[in-house]
């Protein structure tokens, strides 16, 4: 679907997704990324609103200069010029050591509280109706790191009321919960940003709430979509659309081989 902003330009969810994403890092801050969305954001968001942003690459690249997109997070790209070419165990000890502001995830479910299933679909571990790659580092990313950002298309078959497998934990299941597992206070899902609207979690009940509508949808379509109740919170906003600049940079710096925006 191609959204229209005004007369002006058009975009496709997918760049809109990215550039929403882009906006919430903070200069200044880290971000362990992995390929694809994560990336593309990363990257977005350095040549934009957060220059100083530290990018760090699950198999040890610490803050390289970009030069094009990796196409995995051992490319030899994610070394470029960067400040260290390290290891896997040095990305995750940072993370525990509470030194890693964001993470990017996503998976085949995520519920109301943020937990993801990306391991498998159906009832029975042994003989799944579908079966998924797994964690990968998503557990220990989403355990260590202070925000959780999750990327994703917005449907009631991704957005359900019960993750068919719990592989990567969110809020668990409420407030007191990631804490009572061992988890340190204060960290956990941030922002789940989709085609439709981007979500933020309660203050108090730690439920995702609807934060802002995308130009042109609806607090329904966002309802229909989604398989679990779902807040709004108060002062409920319209995303900003991408401006001219920002497209510009995507599409021709970030990912001008339309790796991700092209999908």
């Amino acid at each position: 679907m191609i959204t229209t902003n005004g007369d002006q330009h058009m975009y496709n969810p997918m760049e809109f997704m990215v550039i929403c994403a882009a906006r919430l890092l903070e200069d200044g801050r880290t971000a362990a990324v992995g390929t694809g969305v994560p990336c593309a954001a990363a990257m977005q968001a350095q040549r934009t609103t957060a220059p100083n942003l530290m990018v760090c690459f699950e198999a040890g690249g610490v803050a390289p200069q970009l030069p094009t997109m990796p196409i995995s997070v051992g490319d030899s790209r994610t070394f470029y010029r960067g400040l260290m070419a390290t290891s896997m165990c040095e990305i995750m000890e940072t993370c525990q050591r509470g030194m890693m502001d964001y993470t990017f995830l996503g998976g085949a479910q995520i519920d109301a509280y943020g937990n993801l299933n990306s391991s498998m679909i159906g009832d029975d571990y042994a003989r799944p109706k579908v079966r998924f790659p797994g964690s990968g580092g998503a557990n220990d990313l989403a355990s260590l790191c202070w925000r959780t950002l999750v990327v994703t298309v917005h449907d009631s078959r991704r957005f359900v009321e019960k993750v068919d497998f719990l592989t990567t934990p969110g809020f668990l299941d409420g407030p007191g919960a990631r804490e009572e597992a061992g988890l340190l206070p204060g960290t956990g899902p941030y922002r789940v940003i989709t085609d439709l609207a981007v979500m933020g979690y309660h203050d108090e009940t730690k439920r995702m709430q609807v934060l802002s509508l995308h130009p042109g949808v609806t607090l329904d379509q966002v309802h229909e979509n989604t398989g679990f109740e779902l807040a709004v919170a108060d002062g409920l906003t319209e995303t900003d659309p991408p401006g001219e600049e920002e497209l510009r940079i995507l599409r021709e710096e970030v990912d001008p081989n339309g790796y991700v925006i092209g999908r």
